[in-house]
């Protein structure tokens, strides 16, 4: 059975298993202080066109976000997120056990605007007990979105913008920035993203790493003392070169761009074939996630030689579920699991 499960079930790229292997049996400092992980930080910061940040190595998504929003917030206050939101939905509680409440606000496309994040901070601040609720101060979004979506450069702008108003931080979550950045609807550069966010990530987990995250921090308001945040959280990382290399190896000759390129691509193509048998969709497809509504009783026909993710239920009939590409995905698999979906609909 071949998996559009998810985006990280193969191990890495060929690029990085090379450097890997090569540098092996060098002897070098430990805990992100390495020649390789100064190398990898300076790549980084060339691509984002900014000196001054500071970057950090993480093993995991979700540790990422733990250490990020909880090294940023005060014991009293919150971060707002889309109810969908990774961070509120498939994170175990992670950032509630931190003892910081998720502020959620409801969203059918993965997004939440100024205007929803505005009214929800005159709620706040509006009222005369405030001191006995959760203080709103951070907003988190991903891009893409938990549904596949992004965020254009105009609602990326306006919301930081709009944060700047509130002096509350924006943190991106960047599990799959590369896909946004190389969507073919895109108009947002890794620049914009540096500019625009306080704190941000560039996930390497889900685009071709073995495993790890850089996290971005461009305002210097947050960058004192963070490693021991990282240290306190578990997230220090004693090899940790080996998250230098793979992110140096990923930021040469434009290799991050181009895995996700691949995994858009295929995405693009699954949808096409999909959209031509006239089933409807959850989403529109602008990154590596498809979200097709299918008949219960074809899932299940599917399901015989796929592996695909059940998303949520529709109807009593249909189900939406989720193929998700990757830097790896086979295009011959892409072709194999559109002839079958063509033979089970005639």
């Amino acid at each position: 059975m071949y998996s559009f499960l998810n985006d990280y079930s193969e191990g890495a790229c060929k690029e990085i298993m090379q450097a890997l292997n090569d540098t092996n049996l060098e002897q070098t400092s430990g805990y992100g202080t390495d020649e390789y992980s100064d190398l990898a930080r300076a790549s980084i910061r060339k691509h984002l066109e900014n000196a001054d940040c500071d970057i950090h190595f993480l093993g995991a998504g979700t540790l990422t976000n733990l250490i990020a929003i909880s090294a940023v917030l005060r014991t009293y206050q919150g971060v707002i997120s889309a109810s969908s939101g990774h961070i509120n939905t498939h994170e175990s509680g992670a950032i509630e056990a931190t003892g910081h409440k998720v502020l959620t606000i409801p969203s059918t496309d993965g997004k939440i605007y100024p205007k929803e994040i505005n009214a929800l901070m005159n709620h706040h601040y509006d009222d005369s007990n405030r001191e006995h609720t959760v203080q709103p101060a951070m907003v988190y979004i991903s891009n893409p979105t938990e549904v596949g979506t992004i965020y254009s450069k105009s609602e990326l702008t306006e919301l930081s913008a709009l944060c700047k108003k509130w002096d509350i931080p924006l943190f991106i979550d960047g599990a799959r920035l590369g896909c946004a950045l190389t969507s073919k609807f895109n108009d947002v550069t890794l620049k914009d993203i540096a500019k625009l966010s306080d704190v941000f990530y560039i996930g390497g987990t889900k685009m071709g790493a073995l495993f790890g995250e850089a996290l971005v921090i461009t305002n210097p308001k947050y960058k004192k003392d963070f490693r021991y945040h990282i240290k306190q959280h578990g997230g220090m990382v004693a090899k940790g070169r080996l998250l230098g290399i793979q992110f140096n190896t990923l930021f040469t000759d434009n290799l991050y761009m181009k895995l996700a390129t691949h995994a858009n691509e295929m995405a693009q193509k699954l949808a096409s074939g999909i959209k031509e048998l006239n089933f409807p969709f959850l989403t529109d497809t602008v990154s590596n996630q498809v979200f097709p509504i299918f008949p219960i009783t074809l899932i299940e026909k599917l399901n015989e030689k796929f592996v695909v993710a059940l998303w949520e239920h529709h109807t009593e009939t249909t189900d939406v579920v989720r193929l998700c590409t990757s830097w790896a995905t086979d295009e011959n698999q892409v072709d194999n699991f559109l002839d079958l979906l063509r033979n089970l609909v005639r």
